[in-house]
C-alpha cells in the first residue's frame, strides 16, 4: 500500500475512497495535487475542522501539494450537508472577512517553505461568480439527475422531516462538483478529501470529471469524530473551541485538550499531533495525565507556537496548586465602584460569565464547587470585599477546570 494511504489509515483518518487500489498505484508513481474545501461561514474555524487540516499536513509530509479551497462562492449559497435547516445568508463583507481570517489560521498549520509542497490557496468565488447560467446548465447541469440528487442524505433528511430546502441550497452539490472540475482542469488536481458527510458531493465531482473530461479523479473521506461521551467534536458546554486566538485564548485551547476524556487520549494523539504512529504505541508507560499534558502541549504548539504552549502548561500547574492565586490566568476587570455598591458571590460568578442563571450558581454553591482564592464558598450571601483581593486581584474557580483572575481597576 502507498505510504500516504498507509499512514492515513493507521492514524484513523480513513473512511471511504472511490477507487483505493488505483489511487494507491498513482500515489506510488508520482506526487499529486489534492484539495480540501472550507466554507467561510464564520470568522474562524474550530477544532471540528482540525482533522481536515491534519490531512493537509499529511499530504505535505509525503511530498504531495495541497490546495486549500476557501468557499467564498459556495458560502453565498450554503451547504445543506449535515444541516437540518437553512443557514443564515451572510453579507459580502462578512464572507470576505471570514475568508481572510480562515486563510491566516490555516497558514499557521501548513509548511510554506518547500516550493514543491507549498499550499495553493484558491477562492471558488473567482470562477463561480462569472458563470453564465444558461451555458452552465447546458454544459454541467445535464450531467446531474434529480433522481440521484434526491437520494443524498442531506436532501432526504430535510424532505423526510418536511423541512424547507431552498433551490439555492439544492444547487450546492453541483457547484462543489464544478469546483473539483475547475481545479482538475487548471491545477491538475486529482484528489478531493473531505468529511464523510461530503461523500455524495465528492462522488459527484469525480463523476463530473469523468463525464466532462474523460479523466479519472479520486475522492477520499474521513470519519466524523464524536467524543467517547457521545458529544460532537468541536464544541463544549461553554461554546466552540475556536482556532483564532481572538476568540479563544491559547490557555483555554490548551485546557480543552488537557481535559480530554481518558478514553479519547491515545486516539487523539494519532489524530491531532505529528507524533508518529509507532511512537504513540510506545507511550503505554506514561500515565494518562502525562499523556493528556503531552496532547495539550503538542496541539497548542502546532497552532500557537511552543512559547504559548509552555506558558499554558505553567499557568495550569500554578492554577491547580492549592497555594496558588493564579496570577497568570486569563483575566477580566472589575470596577472598584461595584464593590462599593456591593456584589455577592452569585453576581460575581454571573459577571465572570461562568453561568447565566442564579439558580445554577446556587446549585454550585450547595455542591461546594465554587472557590475564591482556593477557599470553598458555602454561603450564597457571601459578599466580595476589598480584603478578598491581593494586589488587586482574586482567583475565582468553578469546579476543577474553570478558573479566572478578576482584577480590580
Amino acid at each position: 500500500m502507498n505510504k500516504f494511504l498507509k499512514e492515513f489509515k493507521e492514524r484513523g483518518y480513513f473512511y471511504q475512497c472511490t477507487n483505493e487500489n488505483e489511487l494507491s498505484k498513482i500515489l506510488d508513481k508520482k506526487k499529486i495535487t489534492a484539495y480540501i474545501g472550507f466554507d467561510c461561514t464564520a470568522e474562524s474555524l474550530h477544532v471540528g475542522s482540525l482533522l481536515q487540516i491534519m490531512c493537509l499536513r499529511l499530504l505535505q509530509k509525503h511530498g504531495h501539494r495541497p490546495i486549500v479551497l476557501l468557499g467564498g462562492g459556495t458560502t453565498r449559497i450554503g451547504d445543506p450537508s449535515g444541516k437540518d435547516k437553512t443557514r443564515k445568508i451572510l453579507s459580502e463583507k462578512e464572507i470576505i472577512r471570514n475568508s481572510k481570517n480562515i486563510k491566516k489560521i490555516l497558514e499557521k498549520f501548513l509548511d510554506n517553505k518547500d516550493k514543491k509542497t507549498k499550499p495553493i490557496f484558491v477562492d471558488n468565488y473567482k470562477w463561480l461568480e462569472s458563470l453564465k447560467y444558461i451555458s452552465f446548465l447546458r454544459l454541467i447541469g445535464k450531467h446531474f439527475t434529480i433522481n440521484k440528487m434526491l437520494t443524498f442524505e442531506s436532501v432526504k433528511t430535510r424532505l423526510e422531516r418536511e423541512q424547507s430546502l431552498s433551490y439555492m441550497e439544492f444547487n450546492y452539490m453541483i457547484l462543489q462538483a464544478y469546483d473539483f472540475l475547475e481545479l482538475n482542469k487548471n491545477k491538475n488536481c486529482e484528489l478531493q478529501i473531505g468529511g464523510s458527510d461530503q461523500w455524495g458531493n465528492i462522488v459527484n465531482g469525480v463523476d463530473l470529471i469523468k463525464k466532462h473530461s474523460n479523466k479519472e479523479a479520486f475522492g477520499l473521506t474521513t470519519p466524523l469524530i464524536t467524543l467517547a461521551s457521545g458529544a460532537k467534536m468541536g464544541k463544549t458546554a461553554e461554546g466552540a473551541i475556536w482556532l483564532d486566538k481572538k476568540l479563544l485564548s491559547a490557555y483555554d485551547y490548551w485546557q480543552f485538550w488537557r481535559n480530554t476524556d481518558d478514553r479519547d487520549v491515545k486516539k487523539f494523539l494519532k489524530f491531532f499531533t505529528d507524533i508518529t504512529v509507532d511512537e504513540t504505541e510506545d507511550l503505554s508507560e506514561k500515565s494518562i495525565n502525562q499523556l493528556k499534558i503531552l496532547l495539550a502541549n503538542k496541539t497548542t504548539e502546532m497552532l500557537h507556537g511552543k512559547k504559548e504552549s509552555l506558558k499554558a502548561e505553567k499557568i495550569a500547574k500554578e492554577t491547580f496548586s492549592e497555594n496558588s492565586r493564579g496570577s497568570n490566568l486569563p483575566s477580566i476587570e472589575l470596577n472598584k465602584r461595584m464593590l462599593k455598591k456591593g456584589i455577592n458571590i452569585i453576581d460575581l460568578v454571573i459577571f465572570a460569565k461562568f453561568e447565566k442563571s442564579k439558580s445554577e450558581v446556587r446549585r454550585l454553591i450547595k455542591g461546594k464547587a465554587i472557590k475564591i482564592n482556593n477557599q470553598i464558598i458555602e454561603d450564597e450571601k457571601f459578599q466580595i470585599k476589598n480584603e478578598v483581593f491581593s494586589d488587586n486581584y482574586l482567583k475565582l474557580s468553578i469546579g476543577k477546570k474553570r478558573h479566572i483572575k478578576i482584577q480590580l481597576i
